[in-house]
């Protein structure tokens, strides 16, 4: 028998995958699912899609299809405080949040990886489709998953050196269709399950009503300028707008304009033509460095400014206080603050950080 590794089941395929495999690679598996908070619905139960009644019930019959023991951990405080509290608080701050990145680096990469090693275990597992490796200098490494189209090093670039010691991703090898298909091969019950795209802890998918509910001092009505400060219209709630929107505004106008900026000192949407919109230059801050320590000057990168974006060259330069000024050859129409930036070469994610206002 192999070491023992806890396992972040969700109820979903590739948690259930990861798991098969690695049982099938003799290791010693313990499933664990973790509840998480999420607001009452039409005054019944709180239910986290990621943990609601229906995925634990899944969860189980893979555990038991697979002969593992299961577990349910509850997490809901510290999930509340360290993940739906500071999303509430980027978009009252008018930046748009990326919560999967505070779920990664502060519920399954430190509370769950905890557990896992107070159980004895050796390594943490889950399903996402990324790869870890240890490089020439014998720091561990976080690579993309083989499958571009499902490749999650996006979201994990929070990691550091303790966390890939003890992790394993036993997915970033496969592509997703393949992963459907040993779960078929393998009599999984979840085989077939839908992938689930939305905010776990939102109880009918409306961000939207969630914010109004939660931090209505954000979703307060205010002006729409354009860059020279007169006023257009009114928006509906600053939260409501993302960098680079033309639809949905509520605007006529004889040509298109797109969202520039959310300006929150103001309450302010700004807007403009296609030609005011995009930059060549961002500043990120809470830059982590997968190494241990950022590099000693400017270095050539891939940079990757939103989850599905495409890599584009760009020049990085370490500042103070773990941040990093990011320059590209040409302005990029999508950056936008809150969502995170985060650092490539080739294959190998070299750490990011949360794009600043400008």
């Amino acid at each position: 028998m192999k070491d023992r590794v806890v396992v972040a089941m969700s109820g979903g395929v590739d948690s259930s995958v990861a798991a098969a495999l690695l049982v099938e690679q003799g290791y010693e598996v313990v499933g664990v699912m973790l509840r998480l908070w999420a607001e009452l619905s039409a005054g019944e139960e709180s239910l986290n899609r990621c943990c609601s009644p229906a995925a634990v019930d899944d969860a189980r019959r893979v555990a038991a299809h697979l002969g593992i023991p299961f577990y349910l951990r509850n997490v809901e405080e510290t999930f509340k405080e360290r993940v739906v509290d500071p999303f509430i608080a980027v978009y009252a701050a008018g930046e748009t949040p990326n919560p999967c990145l505070a779920c990664n680096r502060d519920i399954r990469f430190d509370s769950l990886l905890r557990y896992a090693l107070g159980l004895g275990a050796t390594y943490l597992a889950t399903g996402h489709y990324a790869r870890v490796r240890r490089g020439p200098d014998g720091r561990y490494q976080l690579l993309k998953g083989v499958y571009d189209r499902k490749d999650q090093s996006y979201p994990l670039h929070v990691l550091g050196q303790a966390q890939l010691a003890h992790a394993l991703f036993p997915l970033g090898e496969y592509t997703k269709p393949q992963v459907r298909e040993m779960a078929r091969a393998r009599g999984l019950p979840v085989a077939e399950k839908a992938e689930s795209q939305e905010l776990c802890f939102v109880a009918d998918d409306d961000y939207r009503r969630f914010l109004r509910d939660w931090a209505p001092q954000a979703a307060r009505p205010g002006p729409i300028l354009d860059r020279a400060g007169r006023v257009l219209g009114e928006h509906q709630g600053l939260p409501f707008y993302t960098i680079g929107q033309r639809k949905g505004i509520g605007l006529s106008s004889p040509v298109p304009l797109y969202v520039l900026k959310l300006d929150a000192s103001r309450n302010a949407l700004i807007v403009g033509t296609a030609e005011e919109l995009g930059q060549r230059e961002l500043t990120a801050r809470q830059v982590n460095w997968i190494a241990g320590a950022p590099p000693t000057g400017p270095i050539a990168v891939a940079a990757r400014i939103r989850y599905k974006a495409q890599d584009v060259p760009a020049t990085v330069t370490p500042l103070p206080d773990s941040r990093a000024s990011a320059s590209f050859a040409t302005a990029l129409r999508d950056i936008t603050p809150g969502q995170a930036v985060v650092f490539y070469d080739g294959e190998v994610c070299l750490g990011g950080g949360i794009i600043e206002p400008s």
